[in-house]
Parts: structure tokens; C-alpha cells; sequence
């Protein structure tokens, strides 16, 4: 079994693989007050819900965008499981060609969700991921990431809406009934998720326009499952896609 953990700035997203197959997904909050311990406990509680014996992780790999926490993850990793896990970053080998300006500026996360794009995917493609911030990702036909945008996720906007203002609540992130609401709490779910869904049918469209060729969309992240569904435009739900890549980059330097 191959544990495969991305940490990110709101969740931990934990996955568990046997070969190629993804026993189970599971979504935790991103503490960086937590100790090594209670992380160890968390991921032991996954494992068990799942039957997985603590024996049977043979290799742990790890992308992660808090530093903070990355150190007191890789030390509950090997308190747990005795195994010392891979951390995604200089020096692992990814097959991917990275056409940025200072490429050890980018993201490991982003590199991981390329590194699936690119071998689930038909090219080019655009990924999106859908988190504390939204990030495009786009890849040539070539297999070269050339670069992306970053912008303010969708959770973040609506808090900054609501704290800024003085008669607006909070709201929860469910499809809304129709586009018009008619009272607050909808006028504000429709507006929010509607202009996320408006911004990437739109953004896609310019990447389009500037690549001269159509691409592929894949969309993953906490709440691409929120929004895809409002967008005008094919997008292919991947939730999964981080978690591919992170075994997928563990095969390619460790084997299977």
C-alpha cells in the first residue's frame, strides 16, 4: 500500500493506494497547532476505517504547501508507520517539463496535478484546482507546463463578503434554485457560484484564444464539485487528481 497526503492551506487530503488503485479519499482540516501526534492518529484512524493495518503502507509520498506542518506530517508518518515518506519538491523526478520563468517557484501542488493531467488526459490541457484559491494550470501538447494564473478561491470571497459588510450572512455553498434569487441568502449562493462558474467558462475561453487550439478542462479541488456543474463549458470532475499524482510520482522514482 502506497499513503499518498497533500497538504493544503484549509484541508489535508489523505488517499491510499494498492497498485493503481484508490482504496479511499479522505478530507481533513489543515491545523498548524496540531502535534506529530495527533496527526499520527488521524492518519490511523483512515486507515482503520478502511481495514488497513498500519503494517500493510509499504511508502508514503507527501506534496504540501504549509511549510509548517510539512515537518510535523513527515515526523507522524514515521512515529506511525516507521517508513520515511517523500516529500514532492527539487530532486524527484516527475516527467513533466516546466517552461516557467524560475520553475522552483511552482507550487508542488500544481506540479502533482500536472503530472496526472498529463497522464490521464488528453492534451493540451487547462487544470483548474479549486481550493483557498483557484489556480490554472496549462499544459501543451508537448507535455510542457507553460504557466497559469492564480486568483481568490471561492470560500475566501465569500468570507471577505460577508466580513466586510455589516447585514450579509454567511451562506453554505449548495446549487441554488435559480439564477434570480429573491432573498439574501440566495441572491448571495447565486452570485458567488455563479460568478465563479461565469469566470471560468470566461478564463477558459481566453487561454483558448491565446494557445490558437481547444484543450481539455479537468477540475479538482475541494469545491470544483460546487461549481463545474453551473459552468457552460465540458468539464471533466477529477477529485482524484492530486492523489494520482502523488502515486504517480512515487512509481516513477521508487517502482511499484
Amino acid at each position: 500500500m502506497i499513503l499518498a497526503i497533500d497538504i493544503g492551506n484549509t484541508n489535508v487530503v489523505m488517499g491510499c493506494f494498492d497498485g493503481d488503485k484508490l482504496i479511499f479519499r479522505e478530507r481533513v482540516s489543515s491545523n498548524q497547532e496540531a502535534t506529530d501526534l495527533e496527526y499520527a492518529v488521524t492518519i490511523k484512524t483512515a486507515l482503520e476505517m478502511y481495514h488497513i493495518t498500519v503494517e500493510e503502507v509499504k511508502g508514503v509520498i507527501v506534496s504540501s504547501v504549509v511549510p509548517s506542518i510539512t515537518n510535523t506530517f513527515k515526523r507522524a508518518v514515521e512515529k506511525l508507520t516507521g517508513v520515511k515518506p517523500a516529500v514532492v519538491g527539487p530532486g524527484i523526478k516527475t516527467g513533466l517539463s516546466i517552461l516557467i520563468d524560475n520553475p522552483a517557484q511552482l507550487g508542488s501542488d500544481l506540479v502533482v496535478d500536472a503530472v496526472a493531467g498529463i497522464n490521464e488526459y488528453p492534451l493540451p490541457q487547462i487544470i483548474i484546482d479549486m481550493g483557498t484559491a483557484t489556480t490554472f494550470s496549462i499544459i501543451d501538447r508537448n507535455r510542457n507546463y507553460l504557466g497559469g494564473m492564480i486568483t481568490t478561491g471561492m470560500a475566501v470571497s465569500a468570507e471577505a463578503l460577508v466580513s466586510k459588510t455589516s447585514q450579509l450572512p454567511k451562506i453554505a455553498f449548495d446549487k441554488p434554485k435559480k439564477l434570480i434569487g429573491t432573498n439574501t441568502v440566495d441572491c448571495i449562493k447565486s452570485g458567488i457560484m455563479y460568478s465563479t462558474a461565469s469566470s471560468l467558462d470566461g478564463m477558459i475561453e481566453r487561454i483558448e484564444d491565446e494557445l490558437g487550439e481547444r484543450c481539455t478542462v479537468i477540475a479538482t479541488g475541494g469545491l470544483a464539485s460546487l461549481v463545474t456543474p453551473l459552468c457552460k463549458r465540458d468539464i471533466i470532475l477529477d477529485e482524484d487528481l492530486m492523489l494520482k499524482g502523488l502515486v504517480n510520482i512515487y512509481n516513477r522514482n521508487y517502482g511499484k
